[in-house]
């Protein structure tokens, strides 16, 4: 099981009515499945710990989707064999007053990640393009000093401003959004109605935000037009299929970081004999 990563790449131009939500399964059998997920984050273990022993570069992964689309799901099952040590997952909500009172990039830039570890921002900094273009609410309570019709535009700039400098510092930026029809939306929010284990996932004002569907689709456009490029780029993942999502998801994620050529530290000369000796020392204490 194989994919092209650039098959889900977005382009200058990103029409999401033309973007699938749904592809063939990439799997025969629930029990396949299992076992391709499974290789994809044995695989993925592997390259954390190569990443935390180089210590030389540091990957943020960025999911955005619609609600119910499984951000939370592809992150639970995908990073399910990382070491905790080596991965951080931050969840960005409305933003605080003390928050507000800063530029629109501080509050996610302080838990961007180390080197040597995985970042996840289940959504992002991509809020304040998306949600608060959506509602124009939003960005008054921000209180800028100047809100002009380029705002967004000026926003684009800053956002690929930071993930180049991002690059050229060693950490890897890879984007998804997860790509849900509004009818899939809908049967997952009843099920969430449905099934009394789901209550607590479901949100009134979620059925609310259906209303501005177009609103979302064409704001999203936008920002994944203006900010995918060839260092930082975006991946349209069709979401319909949660298990196909995961499958992508893990693939893209294994080829980004096998691409950076990663090797053990090599163990010199005089570390060897350093060893040997203690190694020596440690034997002995057997007898």
């Amino acid at each position: 099981m194989k994919i092209h990563p650039d098959n889900f790449r977005a382009g200058k131009k990103v029409h999401l009515d033309r973007a699938p939500t749904r592809i063939k399964p990439l799997y025969k059998s629930k029990d396949d499945y299992q076992h391709a997920l499974a290789v994809q984050v044995a695989r993925l273990n592997e390259l954390q710990q190569l990443l935390y022993a180089r210590n030389q570069h540091a990957l943020l992964v960025i999911f955005q989707a619609m609600d119910a689309a499984g951000k939370d799901g592809v992150i639970r099952h995908v990073m399910s064999g990382i070491n905790p040590q080596g991965c951080q997952v931050f969840s960005f909500k409305h933003p605080s007053a003390g928050e507000l009172a800063h530029d629109f990039l501080w509050r996610t830039t302080r838990d961007l990640p180390e080197r040597g570890r995985i970042g996840i921002f289940n959504r992002s900094y991509y809020e304040e393009v998306l949600i608060a273009r959506v509602h124009p609410e939003i960005l008054k309570a921000e209180k800028l000093a100047h809100v002009g019709k380029d705002v967004w535009e000026e926003r684009f700039r800053s956002i690929n401003g930071l993930e180049r400098h991002l690059h050229d510092n060693g950490t890897r930026v890879i984007k998804f959004f997860l790509h849900m029809s509004k009818e899939e939306q809908r049967q997952r929010f009843l099920a969430r109605i449905d099934t009394p284990g789901k209550n607590w996932k479901f949100n009134e004002g979620d059925v609310e935000e259906r209303k501005y569907w177009k609103d979302y689709m064409h704001a999203y456009e936008q920002a994944l037009s203006a900010t995918s490029n060839k260092h930082c780029p975006w991946y349209v993942v069709p979401a319909d299929d949660k298990e196909n999502a995961r499958l992508i998801v893990s693939q893209i994620i294994v080829k980004t970081l096998e691409e950076l050529k990663m090797f053990y530290p090599p163990t010199s000369a005089a570390r060897r004999r350093e060893l040997s000796a203690i190694r020596a020392r440690l034997v002995q204490q057997a007898r």
